[in-house]
């Protein structure tokens, strides 16, 4: 394989220039790498703290890390889960709620950005591929830990 032009590589690529545009974007908001969290909270709505790190394929303490920044920022609240005293729901606040086109536009300029010349066949053929990828991993990491 050559290292030049591995997948690694370019994912890699992708993920630091499409985080630093994104957070210069956001940058005013002081929520850093936390759109994340809050565009899962306004799709899936009110979710535990162990649910909202399940679907990111994130471990609990960086969620717990963010969660806490946003909670602290006025973004999010967390309320002790009515079925299991030990869990949190998170929910978004109305600021949390205010900042989600802000959020979307970033988003939506920086797909635009990677995706320029693209057909929308090569669009979608490209999140299938991309999707498949993150199964692989997901999948993998799943397997790995219970070895």
């Amino acid at each position: 394989m050559n290292e030049e032009f591995s997948i690694r590589r370019y994912i890699s690529i992708l993920y630091r220039y499409g985080k630093s545009h994104i957070a210069k974007r956001l940058e005013s908001l002081n929520i850093g790498s936390g759109y994340i969290f809050l565009m899962t909270l306004y799709r899936q709505g009110g979710i535990s703290q162990e649910e909202l790190s399940n679907f990111l394929k994130m471990d609990k303490g960086t969620t717990a890390k963010a969660i806490k920044k946003l909670e602290d920022e006025g973004y999010l609240i967390r309320e002790i889960d009515v079925n299991d005293r030990r869990a949190y729901n998170v929910f978004l606040t109305p600021k949390g709620l205010d900042v989600i086109p802000k959020i979307q536009s970033a988003i939506k300029d920086w797909e635009r950005i990677i995706t320029s010349g693209f057909t929308e066949e090569e669009v979608y053929m490209s999140e299938q591929i991309l999707y498949k990828m993150a199964e692989n991993a997901a999948n993998f990491k799943v397997e790995d830990e219970e070895n």
